[in-house]
């Protein structure tokens, strides 16, 4: 089984500061460029849990583009290179949290024309980044995407991006249409309610575990008691591991989830070293 992982691949400048947010003044913060984006992370984790993936997206004609492309070992890139290299600030609190300001960049120019074809095969899974759906310039490619997917009896997973950028866009599930499993965390939920066409949804909590229903069951998991050292990317190794074992049900599942966002936590950036 091989997993199309469909997303923005970024470079994150991040920013670790101990303590608060000094307004209109300095801040002291410790500095550093990495790989980050959704898709990238994901493709990343994926890869590093076993997983056989392929990357699709966009990065800039640029220097930048390295970083974007870093740590992706295993990974099939499909990657086109025009434009500017997305960017994302990553703000780091004092408690492991993240505050991120995204330039979407080249992944807002992302195209039907950069789906393979031949990545679009039955019995395989398609991982597509709400935020491809949400910016205007890549949304019909991530529908084209879908409906290809759904062509070739593909699983469809989607994950719902971000709850701040999901509460503009109302008509956020009538673009994505019937989806296999809908990944989303507290906040993402409480802006879709029960508007949502899924047959499984994943409700992540962070610390507080994460949650699988198909409608008529319900599995809690536990998340890992781990010191949290940066929470970028954490979201999207529970994707990854979760993805890897979806097959052997949702406990499996969780627990795998689980296990590789403990593994994210403790690392600095959204990709596994």
């Amino acid at each position: 089984m091989r997993f199309v992982v469909i997303g923005d691949v970024m470079a994150d400048v991040v920013a670790a500061h101990d303590a608060p947010i000094a307004r209109g003044s300095d801040t002291p913060a410790r500095t550093r460029l990495q790989g980050g984006g959704g898709g990238g992370n994901v493709a990343a984790w994926l890869a590093a849990a076993g997983g056989e993936v392929a990357l699709v997206g966009r990065v800039g004609a640029d220097g930048l583009a390295e970083a974007a492309l870093a740590r992706l070992s295993g990974v099939d890139l499909r990657v086109v290179r025009s434009g500017s290299t997305g960017v994302c600030v990553v703000l780091v609190g004092p408690d492991g949290e993240r505050t991120m300001l995204p330039d979407p960049g080249a992944n807002d120019e992302l195209r039907e024309a950069d789906l393979p074809g031949e990545l679009f095969a039955t019995g395989d899974v398609l991982y597509l980044s709400g935020y491809t759906l949400l910016r205007a310039g890549s949304r019909p490619a991530a529908q084209a995407a879908l409906a290809r997917a759904r062509e070739q009896d593909m699983r469809v997973v989607l994950d719902a991006a971000s709850a701040a950028p999901l509460e503009l866009a109302p008509s956020f599930t009538t673009w994505a249409g019937a989806v296999d499993l809908l990944l989303a965390n507290e906040d993402e939920m409480a802006v879709l309610g029960d508007r949502c066409d899924a047959r499984e949804v994943v409700v992540k909590r962070g610390a507080g575990g994460a949650t699988w229903t198909d409608g008529s069951r319900v599995v809690d998991g536990e998340a890992a008691t781990v010191e949290a050292r940066d929470t970028t990317g954490a979201g999207d190794a529970f994707a990854a591991g979760f993805l890897v074992a979806w097959r052997e049900g949702p406990e499996r599942a969780l627990a795998c989830g689980a296990e590789l966002a403990s593994r994210a936590v403790g690392l600095v950036g959204g990709r596994p070293g």
